[in-house]
């Protein structure tokens, strides 16, 4: 994969995210402010990202109001870490040189411990599928596979330096 291409598959993969999450977001507050909102994706009793975005795991992935308190500033809906992740993402992607790929793929392995920590509440404890959720941990897998083809590109140019001031 060339350095445009896996460049152009960040930028879509994070845009994609971004929407998600700015929908996912909204959907939670609008559904706080009117308990009868009915969001796109609230398909069934068991097929409902409302539930599970107003759940206690919709915030703070149910873990920072517990540490700092349910009113705290940290205790942002799930959906904001998202944001913020993606935008993060890209930010590194095209302000910087290649330094920032470690940085890119522990970010990546940290939002998707997280995933898969959010994908055992949704099934096994709340019960639930949200289409809304599954989307966000598909493209947070498919994050850290780019960053980790962009990471090889990386080392191999870096090879192909040391190679040539060798050979000098």
């Amino acid at each position: 994969m060339s350095a445009t291409w896996n460049t152009l598959c960040l930028f879509m993969l994070c845009s994609v995210g971004i929407c998600t999450s700015i929908y996912a977001y909204m959907v939670e507050v609008t559904k706080e402010k009117d308990a009868s909102y009915k969001a796109m994706c609230d398909i069934s009793e068991t097929i409902s990202c409302s539930k599970v975005f107003t759940s206690r795991f919709g915030r703070g992935f149910g873990l920072i109001g517990h540490i700092v308190g349910r009113g705290h500033w940290l205790n942002q809906p799930n959906s904001v870490f998202g944001i913020t992740f993606y935008i993060m993402q890209l930010f590194i992607q095209v302000f910087d040189s290649g330094r920032g790929v470690p940085l890119q793929i522990a970010t990546s392995l940290v939002a998707n411990m997280g995933s898969v920590y959010l994908a055992y509440i949704l099934y096994f404890i709340l019960e639930d599928f949200c289409i809304v959720c599954v989307s966000m941990y598909i493209v947070n897998a498919l994050i850290l596979v780019v960053n980790i083809l962009r990471l090889k590109q990386v080392d191999v140019k870096i090879a192909k330096k040391v190679n040539k001031k060798k050979t000098n």
